[in-house]
C-alpha cells in the first residue's frame, strides 16, 4: 500500500483513543498504540493484527516517550501521524483543587503531551513530513463551571498547537487541535475522571450541581466516538488539514456563544480598548 501511514496514538486503551485506533486499523495503516498497562491484553482484544504494535508508555516520563518513538520508527520506519490523546479530567472548583491535583493534571495533559511531541518531532523533521493531532476539549475553547483547571490544561494545548502549526509549516509538518464536545465514552467514569477531595459548601449551587450533572450525564452524552474517530482519520488524510477542529454540535455552539459574547464586550469597552496606545502611535 503506497499511501500507508504510520500512526502513533497515546492513551489507546479505552475511550476516544481506542476508537481512533480501531478506525485506523480498518484503513490498513500501521499503528503504534501506547497504554500505561496491559499492552498484550489490548493487542489480544483487537486480534493481534500485523499492522499494530502496542507498547507501554507513561507519557509523564520523557525518557520513556523518547524510547517509545524510537521503537515505533524501528518497527515501521517512520511516524506520519501523532495523536496526543492521553489525558484525564479533573472536576473541581478552581479554589477547591489542591496543589497536587492541579499539578498532576498539568503533568499529564500538558507536560506529558509535550514529552511525546518532543520525542516524535525529530523523526518528522528528518522526513520533512508529518501531522500532529492534539486532542483538546470544548473546555479548551470556553470555560465551564467545575472544569476550570482541566479546561486550562486544554487551553494550553490549544495555544501550543497554534504555535506548532506556524513553526512546523515550513518543515512540511501539519498541526491540528481537536476540541470534542461531550462524547459517550468513559471520560466521566472514575477511571478517567478525578474529583477534587476538597469540597467547599459555598460552591454547592455551581460546582455541586455540575458534579450531579456529570454523574447523571455519564453514558448519555450526544457525541458518537466512532464518528469522531472517522473524522480524525479524515483529517489525517487531508491535503490542507485545519488547525482547529471542534467536533460535535455542542462544541461548535459553545464556541460561537463565546465569540459572540466576546464581541459584545469589545463593543461595550471599545473606547477603553483602543485608547491605551501612546499618543504618537
Amino acid at each position: 500500500m503506497t499511501n500507508q501511514k504510520v500512526w502513533f496514538i497515546t492513551g489507546a486503551a479505552r475511550g476516544i483513543g481506542l476508537e481512533i485506533l480501531k478506525a485506523v486499523l480498518e484503513t490498513g495503516d500501521n499503528v503504534v498504540a501506547t497504554v500505561r498497562s496491559s499492552a498484550e491484553s489490548l493487542a489480544d482484544k483487537l486480534g493481534n493484527p500485523e499492522n499494530l504494535r502496542v507498547i507501554l508508555l507513561d507519557i509523564t516520563d520523557e525518557q520513556q516517550a523518547v524510547a517509545a518513538a524510537d521503537q515505533a520508527v524501528q518497527k515501521f520506519g517512520r511516524i506520519d501521524v501523532l495523536v496526543n490523546n492521553a489525558g484525564y479530567g479533573l472536576l473541581s472548583a478552581v479554589e477547591e483543587a489542591t496543589d497536587d491535583e492541579v499539578r498532576n493534571n498539568f503533568e499529564t495533559n500538558v507536560f506529558g503531551l509535550l514529552n511525546v511531541t518532543r520525542a516524535v518531532l525529530p523523526h518528522m523533521r528528518h522526513k520533512r513530513s508529518g501531522h500532529i493531532i492534539n486532542i483538546s476539549s470544548v473546555g479548551g475553547l470556553s470555560g465551564y463551571i467545575g472544569w476550570g483547571v482541566y479546561g486550562s490544561t486544554k487551553f494550553a494545548v490549544e495555544g501550543l498547537t497554534e504555535a506548532l502549526a506556524l513553526e512546523l509549516a515550513p518543515l512540511g509538518i501539519h498541526a491540528t487541535v481537536v476540541a470534542p464536545g461531550f462524547f459517550r465514552t468513559e471520560f466521566l467514569d472514575a477511571a478517567s475522571l478525578t474529583r477534587s477531595s476538597n469540597i467547599i459548601p459555598d460552591y454547592a449551587e455551581t460546582v455541586g450541581e455540575m458534579r450531579t450533572f456529570a454523574t447523571q450525564a455519564n453514558k448519555k452524552q450526544p457525541g458518537d466516538p466512532v464518528k469522531l474517530a472517522k473524522a480524525i482519520v479524515q483529517v489525517a488524510g487531508a491535503e490542507k488539514p485545519p488547525v482547529h477542529l471542534p467536533l460535535g454540535n455542542d462544541s461548535l455552539q459553545r464556541y460561537r456563544e463565546k465569540t459572540a459574547n466576546f464581541e459584545k464586550d469589545i463593543e461595550a469597552w471599545y473606547d477603553v480598548i483602543t485608547g491605551t496606545d501612546h499618543d504618537d502611535v
